[in-house]
């Protein structure tokens, strides 16, 4: 039983633990935000909880060992923690991934929602079970608040890893990473920064596990990356990518990996945004400072609705647009189109060839969720394709 907290990189991770040791040769289940996965047999999360209440993840386990499941790793968020989601379980291993400002309405402080994802540590330190295992990346600000709070009696259980120590001690002291065929083969999805951090988590964990190298190369080769994590739906003329991000960082992160990494000519290529922030009242600090990131880093920016809940779209786009124009970036290259199909319409639109466009904060999130509860069906992937399919109708 393997929990993953943290604010971005679990439904990666957890995905990546569960190959890593299946090409181990153990069966996996996995229980993420985007996958109800056992076995062989996959389905998509349709609960709207990254973590679902303790009756579906006991249902959950429970048809993981009728399958003969010997691993399930399951997401573990902090507002999870507060309703008692991760209880009545014995968990074995707990992994933190990273901390940003998330969910700060919710949780009243981001102390307190650090202090929910650290209380997940305490919980699995008093696990029946008998080995343990504590996974910190020590990268991480907040790392320590999380290795003191199982210090006293398992200090010798804590593993701390790093993407940075990951690509360094790992992967450049097995392959030429200078060599553009050994990077191909290696995969985008791995060298980008945030997975690499996630890759270190997953093998830390297997290593930890006496899994051997060849089974982690094996998976990590053959890893496709996540639904919405930095998908690509075309590469040319131009390309195309959906991505889940909807936090400051996580933004930043993503910007930066496609114009140093997908850019056909990085100083010259343009990386055009659809951009939107999740409303109801979440996390309305981050707006302005997510318009911010995009007006540093992109060349065109798209503004439109996301999943605006009960507050007005247009005020929303308001918030970010804010943060867009406290930079040096060009009003001429900003539009505003509350439509999100239209959105990804006319950025697609603006594309040449050479180009990145970037549509961030659906991922593969199947509802736009609007006033009163109002849920409108959504698949960010398929909206881009009909756009593409659309615009070469038009040529």
């Amino acid at each position: 039983m393997v929990g993953v907290t943290g604010t971005k990189g679990k439904s990666t991770t957890v995905e990546l633990m569960g190959a890593i040791f299946e090409a181990a040769g153990e069966k996996t289940a996995v229980l993420s935000s985007i996958t109800r996965k056992i076995g062989s047999k996959r389905e998509k999360n349709m609960t709207g909880n990254t973590m679902p209440g303790r009756f579906a993840i006991q249902k959950f386990l429970h048809d993981a060992v009728r399958a003969g499941c010997t691993y399930a790793f399951i997401e573990v968020t902090s507002q999870g923690v507060l309703q008692h989601r991760h209880e009545f379980i014995d968990w074995n291993a707990a992994v933190f991934l990273n901390l940003a400002p998330e969910h700060i309405e919710s949780h009243g402080s981001f102390e307190a929602y650090r202090a929910a994802k650290v209380s997940f540590f305490e919980y699995v330190a008093r696990s029946p079970k008998k080995e343990r295992l504590f996974l910190v990346n020590e990268a991480d600000a907040s790392a320590k608040y999380f290795e003191d709070s199982v210090r006293h009696n398992y200090g010798n259980a804590i593993i701390r890893f790093s993407g940075e120590e990951f690509l360094r001690k790992e992967l450049a002291a097995r392959y030429d990473l200078r060599s553009e065929k050994v990077r191909a083969e290696l995969g985008e999805w791995l060298l980008a920064e945030f997975n690499l951090e996630n890759a270190a988590a997953a093998a830390s964990l297997a290593t930890a596990r006496k899994v051997h190298w060849e089974a982690i190369e094996k998976a990590l080769v053959g890893f496709e990356g996540v639904s919405g994590r930095l998908e690509v739906v075309q590469r040319k003329p131009f390309t195309v990518v959906v991505d889940y991000a909807h936090t400051p960082d996580s933004l930043r992160k993503v910007y930066t990996t496609l114009r140093r990494d997908f850019l056909v000519h990085p100083h010259e290529g343009s990386l055009i945004a659809v951009l939107g922030s999740a409303g109801g009242g979440r996390d309305k600090w981050k707006r302005p400072e997510m318009g911010r990131v995009a007006g540093e880093i992109c060349s065109s920016i798209v503004l439109t609705n996301e999943d605006p809940y009960d507050e007005s779209p247009r005020e929303i786009m308001k918030e970010i647009k804010n943060g867009i124009l406290s930079t040096s970036f060009s009003p001429a290259n900003l539009f505003e189109i509350v439509d999100r199909k239209e959105a990804i319409i006319k950025a697609i639109m603006l594309a040449e060839k050479g180009d990145v466009v970037v549509m961030t904060g659906k991922g593969s999130e199947s509802w736009i969720h609007g006033a009163r509860g109002e849920k409108i069906p959504w698949n960010e992937r398929e909206m881009a394709e009909a756009a593409l399919r659309e615009m070469k109708n038009k040529e």
